[in-house]
């Protein structure tokens, strides 16, 4: 049987654990690339006896990189970041790495190359986030046609940035804020598609494994668009509290972040703000989920099931049943 291959960037982090364990499962030997190599040791007991091996690679050492890449049939980039701090810029991180990694992966004749950016990636877009996005997209084309890029939208799963951080902060605040503006069309907040990470892992696994899919962008997202409103109504449903939503002009919401993106892990920044400005939902101009033969998991059957830690004294029971 033939070997293969796989360094993954950023396999670590929420998305990288679920595909690292569909790709062991799937018998792939696994190289997973991150800054702490001491920090993923466990996930090591995802796979067989040295069949996953962790290295230290930071992304802003290029032969650091280059080590990581040696070798492997294919290469997946999850590199990514929503907050800047030191060197660590969305420039780096989102242009600059996947731009240098593409060429390293033609240089070193990668058969593979699977590109994780986000939903809403444009150059027009008033965030750096999502402009930075479409240029690291773009970098990844120009030098290496035959990648895989996915754009997936929020993603969901047990141990999520999104509905969990939502959820602490309904734990301990009396007010939840929807940001408004003229460029958000919709009273109840910005729209979102959110997708489970166990369908992105499913998508990122098909990337690599199908070279149908080579040289094509997916957008990935889940069967229902929701408001800010619809989201934060459902946390506090599944919670248990009562809080106060309240609509908050975006002007203020970026004054407040000014002070909140210098904490350690910030809870809001400027760009953020910007961010929030913008509906995350399917183009429908793309190949998504469906094209890949992938039923998209509802978000009801799944969050419920781990926002009961935020529950007073973690009960499970809602009042009434």
């Amino acid at each position: 049987m033939t070997v293969r291959r796989v360094t993954i960037f950023g396999g670590s982090g929420f998305i990288g654990r679920h595909l690292v364990k569909r790709l062991a499962a799937d018998g792939w030997v696994v190289r997973v690339a991150v800054r702490n190599a001491g920090d993923a040791t466990f996930l090591r007991s995802m796979g067989s006896p040295g069949q996953i091996v962790c290295l230290r690679a930071d992304v802003t050492d290029w032969k650091q990189m280059e080590a990581a890449v040696v070798g492997s049939d294919a290469v997946v980039n999850l590199v990514g970041t929503l907050y800047e701090r030191g060197q660590y810029t969305f420039e780096k991180l989102h242009q600059e790495v996947p731009l240098q990694l593409s060429k390293l992966c033609s240089v070193l004749n990668v058969k593979c190359l699977v590109h994780v950016s986000a939903l809403g990636a444009t150059e027009r877009s008033s965030a750096r986030y999502a402009r930075s996005k479409a240029a690291g997209e773009k970098g990844v084309r120009d030098h290496f046609p035959s990648a895989v890029i996915f754009r997936p939208s929020v993603v969901f799963g047990a141990d999520d940035s999104f509905y969990n951080f939502f959820s602490f902060v309904a734990s301990i605040t009396p007010i939840l804020p929807i940001f408004t503006s003229a460029k958000i069309a919709h009273d109840r907040g910005t729209r979102f598609q959110p997708v489970y990470v166990g369908d992105v892992a499913s998508a990122l696994l098909q990337g690599l494994n199908d070279p149908a899919c080579r040289g094509l962008t997916y957008e990935l997202g889940g069967p229902a668009v929701y408001t800010m409103r619809d989201i934060l109504e459902l946390v506090l449903r599944e919670i248990d509290r009562r809080r106060l939503i309240v609509q908050v002009p975006s002007w203020l919401g970026t004054l407040a972040a000014q002070l909140l993106q210098h904490l350690p892990r910030p809870t809001l920044t400027p760009d953020q703000v910007a961010l929030l400005q913008q509906d995350n939902v399917l183009s429908g101009t793309l190949p998504g989920l469906s094209a890949l033969g992938i039923e998209s998991t509802a978000q009801d059957a799944i969050v419920p099931t781990y926002l009961n830690r935020y529950r007073r004294h973690n009960r499970f029971i809602r009042r009434g049943m």
